[in-house]
Parts: C-alpha cells; sequence; structure tokens
C-alpha cells in the first residue's frame, strides 16, 4: 500500500506545465477530507497549499508544483489555502 512518501513533488518543466494547461481545473476551499486514489493522478498546483497525511507521515506543496498520487493511495488532505489545479487521472 503505497504512502505520502511516494507522492512525488517537484518543479515543473515548461513543455509539462504547457501540457497541463489542457487539462481539466479543480477547485476547493479550505476544508479537510479523506480521500482514496482508484488510479494515478498527476496534477498542477495553479493556486492553494495543502498538506496530505496519512497515519505516519505528511507531504505538503503549492501553487507552481507539479504533483504525482501514486494508485491506492489512502489519505486525507488539508486544504491551507483555496486550491485550483489541472489534473490527469490514468
Amino acid at each position: 500500500m503505497p504512502t505520502v512518501k511516494d507522492i512525488i513533488v517537484r518543479k515543473p518543466t515548461e513543455d509539462e506545465i504547457a501540457a497541463c494547461k489542457k487539462w481539466p481545473i479543480w477547485e476547493c476551499e479550505p476544508s479537510t477530507f479523506d480521500w482514496t486514489y482508484t488510479q494515478k493522478e498527476t496534477c498542477l498546483l495553479i493556486e492553494g497549499e495543502v498538506t496530505i497525511t496519512d497515519k505516519q507521515d505528511s507531504v505538503s506543496f503549492a501553487a507552481g508544483d507539479f504533483v504525482v498520487f501514486p494508485d491506492e493511495l489512502e489519505c486525507t488532505w488539508q486544504i491551507k489555502q483555496a486550491v485550483r489545479k489541472h489534473y490527469n487521472f490514468g
């Protein structure tokens, strides 16, 4: 079972930014909720700040970060600042 340590957080390349801009946008106000990934998700944060936790660890990311969540990750999202992100599943 993957953990938050398996989440990839890095700065995107220019080519990745261009590709992400073609993806849908998801938005969410500050909140906390549980989430289970049923497939891999790749996203580019346009706005906001988030901390993802599991039972043992946490990882944070913010606007400008390119993030990859593994399939089958069970976690809790804590949105500290309203989020806008481009996202793609699969």
